[in-house]
């Protein structure tokens, strides 16, 4: 084991964790002042239920021996033989426990980025069950499909650095799975682009999510050397070149807000993740640009067609990380990462083919299983608070207001122009 490489993966497993109550801030700065604590208390419930389904269950089945290519099995049950001292194939630098720990976090961001997509009206104890059921039956699975030994997409040869395929695709594609699936409880007149209570809150929460991310996609070099360095480096100039492209696609409707530029510039670092460490710098901005371009019209194409995702999960999250995912068959280069493969514009078309085959099959996959959870969830509990409790607000109807002191008939007094069911 190296210690170097020890110290910076606990490191970047420490920034990661930090992503997810930055998320938090990002979203409860998009709602409105009475839901903003419920909507901060959802993304730091999955930092609690997921680190206990990770250790018992989650981290084997994603990581464990290969059954018929599609899951792992139940050698590391409870982390049944995990010793400090111990070592894996995936990572023969840094302790065993050291690489459960940094693929712990990444479990614990994703179902917290859906929480996006039903901001405002989920029930409490609804939502915790589908965490526990999603990580499980969806997470789980599609990584041990593209990151684990023998999963079938690592066999293809599809390329996922630090989660594009396996984090964000798989958390925008479940947002507008759950749209669909929800769509009967919502009017058909409620314009759902919900209006911020602190935008200074979202753009702490994005410079929050900016800095984690050099843990999230530098950490995935699982060792200190130049490729998380590249890393770091291409995270950096995605976000920076999505942001910009954001502020002047904006700028053109008139419409220029630092709401914006923080989206854009996380959209750049969703677009870049699965690429960071396969691409070069330059490649990145390209990247980050039309990232940000392709979420940016999408969210556009979602308020068309009145798509019920409030906080755009699969626009920001599902798209570019397609984008992204796509983008590392066109851009990957073995110059880079001999590690990886070349991509298509280095004269491998395999790789794009497997990377679009990554694509197609986690859509698929996570969509229709969403889907179905979600109905089987609304059918037997209901997934959504009824439209009394979203007029008075989440924080008081989940009896958080307590806790915020805050008067709650004052605040129940206006009606949100997006409440639902």
């Amino acid at each position: 084991m190296n210690n170097g490489d020890t110290a910076w993966v606990l490191a970047s497993s420490s920034l990661v964790m930090l992503m997810t109550p930055a998320l938090g801030l990002f979203y409860g700065g998009m709602v409105q002042q009475k839901n903003v604590l419920t909507t901060f208390m959802l993304s730091f419930t999955t930092l609690l239920i997921v680190s206990i389904q990770w250790i018992l269950i989650g981290y084997t089945l994603s990581f464990g021996v290969d059954i018929r290519h599609l899951i792992g099995d139940l050698q590391w049950f409870g982390l049944h033989g995990i010793t400090p001292d111990s070592v894996t194939e995936y990572a023969a630098t840094i302790p065993h426990m050291a690489f459960m720990l940094f693929q712990m976090k990444f479990a614990i961001i994703t179902p917290a980025l859906i929480t996006g997509a039903f901001a405002e009206r989920v029930k409490f104890n609804a939502f915790i069950v589908f965490t526990l059921i999603w990580t499980t039956l969806v997470y789980d699975p599609v990584a041990h499909w593209v990151w684990g030994t023998g999963g079938w997409l690592h066999n293809l040869g599809a390329l996922d650095f630090a989660g594009g395929t396996v984090v964000h695709i798989t958390a925008g594609v479940a947002g507008l799975a759950m749209s669909y699936a929800l769509r009967r409880h919502i009017p058909d007149n409620v314009d759902h682009r919900l209006q911020p209570y602190s935008v200074p809150m979202t753009l702490f929460g994005a410079v929050l999510l900016w800095f984690g991310w050099f843990g999230f996609n530098g950490g995935s070099a699982l060792a200190a050397n130049g490729l998380a360095a590249q890393a770091l480096v291409t995270t950096n100039i995605a976000a920076a070149a999505a942001a910009l492209v954001w502020l002047f696609l904006s700028s053109r409707e008139g419409k220029l807000s630092i709401m914006g530029v923080a989206t854009g510039a996380v959209v750049g670092l969703v677009a870049i993740t699965p690429a960071c460490g396969y691409v070069g710098v330059l490649d990145s901005a390209l990247i980050g640009a039309i990232g940000s371009a392709i979420s940016y019209f999408s969210i556009k194409f979602a308020q068309k067609f009145k798509i019920p995702d409030a906080l755009d999960v699969w626009a920001c999250h599902g798209m570019a990380g397609t984008w992204g995912a796509l983008a590392t068959g066109l851009f990957a280069c073995k110059a880079i990462n001999p590690a990886g493969a070349d991509g298509l514009f280095h004269g491998n078309p395999a790789l794009f083919a497997a990377q679009l085959i990554a694509v197609a099959s986690t859509w698929a996959f996570t969509f229709a299983l969403t889907f179905v959870i979600i109905k089987v969830i609304d059918l037997t509990m209901g997934f959504t608070v009824s439209r009394k409790q979203q007029r008075l607000g989440l924080d008081f109807s989940h009896n958080w207001d307590d806790v915020l002191n805050i008067d709650s008939a004052n605040l129940s007094s206006s009606v949100p122009r997006e409440a639902g069911a």
